[in-house]
């Protein structure tokens, strides 16, 4: 069982996920897919595609974000020939119940097992990288450890390894709980970390800090790694702030196995 109800506190999910219920009616060049999580719950997940040749990227949102967010943004993906599937959380978008950490590393298996089916079903590319933003790079981190087979790659934007880090330093309201436990999970999954891995991450990020992303790129298990840190960048504005660069090195990334 995993360690991540220890921070399932109720004085800390106020202050950790904002869920936000917009959701957009499917562009043409993209369709949505349900996943059944639990019993009368499912996780809406909305998939950008360009090119049925093109690899794809399973993409875990940032906190405040929805999966309709991304179309406006997926486009940019697809230009650089990746398409790109957008999960969202529970309570997320047109997602059925509330969010919390356990719930978000549950649900990520079974949600990459249904991408997966997906892909296969419309005879797409099966070439898959695991991506992350902020809060997503908990889910991220979860499949690239478990998943050695059958990903690609990881991508890590404005990542860390321990939300407990994070917790503490902007001062939320953590319970007397001995969360060393989670701690040493979370730097286990890391160090067991085996697939290649691009870590993105803001010079100026004060969310999340730049410490992070150089712990994270320091203690990944993998050899085939690179860190890449955006010049002036803060944590909200670091795809626009480095265009060219960042999808430059995706491209680059995505396109080496």
């Amino acid at each position: 069982m995993s360690s991540f109800h220890l921070i399932d506190q109720p004085s800390l999910l106020r202050y950790l996920f904002y869920p936000r219920k917009d959701f957009t009616p499917c562009p043409d060049f993209a369709f949505d897919l349900f996943v059944p999580v639990e019993d009368n719950i499912s996780v809406s997940c909305r998939f950008y595609q360009a090119d049925s040749a093109y690899p794809w990227i399973l993409y875990f949102h940032g906190n405040g974000e929805v999966v309709s967010d991304y179309d406006e943004m997926a486009p940019f993906y697809l230009q650089i020939g990746l398409n790109l599937v957008v999960a969202d959380y529970r309570g997320y978008g047109a997602s059925d119940g509330s969010p919390s950490h356990a719930s978000m590393i549950k649900d990520a298996h079974l949600i990459l097992e249904k991408v997966v089916e997906e892909l296969k079903k419309r005879e797409l590319q099966q070439d898959l990288f695991v991506m992350g933003r902020s809060m997503g790079s908990v889910s991220a981190l979860e499949l690239a450890y478990h998943y050695l087979e059958k990903i690609n790659g990881l991508i890590i934007e404005s990542g860390f390894i321990n939300p407990v880090r994070v917790i503490k330093h902007l001062n939320l309201p953590l319970q007397g709980t001995n969360l060393e436990q989670l701690e040493q999970e979370c730097l286990h999954k890391v160090h067991n970390i085996k697939v290649a891995a691009l870590i993105i991450h803001g010079e100026s990020d004060t969310l999340v800090p730049l410490q992070e992303a150089r712990d994270l790129f320091a203690q990944l298990g993998t050899e085939n790694k690179k860190l890449l840190i955006i010049p002036h960048a803060d944590h909200n504005n670091i795809m626009f702030v480095g265009f060219e660069q960042y999808f430059e090195e995706l491209k680059k990334f995505t396109s080496t196995k």
